[in-house]
């Protein structure tokens, strides 16, 4: 009986090692925004010449 509960001890330790390393990696794969334009933000103005530059 003693060597059960010291498995389920192990067992739960490990699980509850793999939730925090889980967890961390989840807050460093958060995404921060920079404030940096993207191409499609650059991408989309556009500029027109002049009709007639005669």
């Amino acid at each position: 009986m003693a060597g059960e509960v010291e498995g389920l001890k192990v067992s739960l330790a490990g699980a509850q090692q793999k939730l925090a390393e889980l967890g961390e990696r989840d807050r460093r794969a958060a995404t921060v925004n920079l404030g940096i334009p993207s191409f499609r933000d650059i991408a989309g103005r556009t500029v027109t010449a002049a009709e007639n530059q005669t």
